[in-house]
């Protein structure tokens, strides 16, 4: 056995053992996804699950707000960049890593990665006329002084790839990636404007700005005159690690786009992690988490028209116990909720549990047993029946959380 196969085999038998330890992160069936799709067999097709997610939507108005664009560069390393740290033995976590997004996108070794990622992409859509893929750009990390720094970087998604991704398949759009500390961030967010962007994405823990710094006013007054939403991450990240500044995904910093009037989603509703404040920032009072800090902001009245929530990811297993119950029963912002799913994270099986969302009391046995089943077909509509199932005390997420076209499309500059 060569040093390479065993340091990997170590690090799978080191995750394995801790997926046993905690037992709600390891599912019965199996660790890697089989990628059976994308049609669904006869009898998950029709039944009452699949049947009470769609029945009452119009596809063509449900726009997936959070899907990701990843490869390996076999395209073009210029347009695609992934870390090499991702296939070293001596990085067997971030090795891991990316052999499970691999395979939650059904895509191997043997094959053309970049081509292949996409290709599957629209093979999920086919069965499912009008549904939309909002395409994400991911930026690099940049430091403060506006250097970039692959070094502290997982991967890169250009724009110019995302747009001319988009640009092949009528039901693709595409979200842009700017670091605001870019010295050319202002013109590259305008060309992602004129072509074609429905918002901007950050990761401000990985890509390293602070959304509090006034070292992005600029960037937030153009993007209130283009009118584009900021997609960002908020609470801790884990998925996209090299930045290190956790602190930034403080929903609390994003103070200073709203006050200046951007509209701002919060990525996965901030449900992860305890609040970190920053030296001049304290502002935690009564909220010990970032889940708790972002359900605060979305009820202060002056952010009625410009904060919302992504509702990706919040039905993984770390983050379920904290958000689920309370962003069901809180009718009075689910007209401020957007569903996204975080395409290709819905296709790793380890990172859903459905006896643990059984034992929360948000699935039967029966309805959990066929919607975990779609997860080996179709990890999009996994993501939708899923979330269109969910239930607490009576209340559900409504149809409007996912017909969410109309906010993507709205590209008209504010008035005043």
């Amino acid at each position: 056995m060569n040093r390479r196969l065993l340091l990997s085999s170590i690090a799978f038998a080191a995750a394995g053992g801790a997926l046993w330890w905690n037992r709600d992160w390891l599912p019965a069936r199996g660790l890697l996804n089989p990628c059976l799709g994308p049609r669904l067999p006869e009898g998950i097709a029709a039944h009452p699950a699949v049947a009470r997610a769609l029945e009452d939507l119009d596809l063509a108005q449900v726009w997936d707000g959070h899907v990701h664009l990843v490869g390996t560069g076999d395209g073009n390393p210029e347009d695609v960049w992934v870390n090499p740290a991702l296939d070293s033995p001596w990085h067997p976590l971030e090795l891991i890593q990316k052999r499970l997004y691999m395979n939650a996108s059904c895509v191997s070794d043997r094959q053309q990665a970049d081509d292949a990622y996409v290709q599957r992409l629209r093979s999920l859509l086919e069965p499912y006329p009008g549904l939309r893929l909002l395409l994400l750009a991911f930026d690099y990390n940049y430091d403060e002084s506006g250097r970039r720094r692959p070094d502290l970087s997982t991967f890169y998604i250009s724009n110019g790839y995302a747009q001319a991704v988009a640009e092949s398949h009528p039901r693709f759009e595409w979200i842009c990636s700017v670091h605001p500390y870019r010295e050319d961030a202002l013109e590259a967010l305008q060309w992602a404007a004129d072509h074609g962007a429905r918002a901007v994405k950050w990761l401000p823990p990985a890509m390293g700005m602070d959304p509090s710094s006034p070292r992005c006013d600029p960037f937030y007054q153009a993007m209130r005159r283009l009118n584009l939403p900021l997609l960002t991450h908020g609470g801790h990240e884990l998925a996209a690690q090299g930045g290190g500044h956790q602190a930034f995904g403080n929903p609390l910093l994003l103070r200073q786009a709203l006050e200046q009037g951007v509209r701002v989603i919060v990525a996965h509703c901030a449900s992860l992690g305890s609040l970190i404040d920053l030296p001049g920032h304290a502002e935690a009072g009564a909220a010990s988490s970032n889940f708790q800090a972002f359900m605060r902001l979305m009820r202060e009245p002056a952010y009625e028209e410009l904060l919302f929530g992504d509702i990706s990811a919040i039905t993984q297993v770390n983050r379920a116990p904290e958000a689920l119950r309370p962003l069901l029963l809180a009718e009075d912002i689910h007209h401020r909720l957007l569903n996204g799913s975080d395409y290709p994270l819905t296709g790793i099986l380890p990172l859903f549990s459905r006896s643990q969302l059984r034992r929360l009391g948000l699935l039967d046995a029966d309805t959990a047993a066929v919607v975990f089943e779609i997860q080996k077909y179709n990890p999009l509509l996994f993501d939708l029946v899923l979330k269109r199932n969910l239930s607490w005390q009576g209340h559900r997420f409504p149809r409007q959380v996912f017909e969410t076209a109309d906010f993507f499309q709205r590209i008209s500059p504010p008035e005043g």
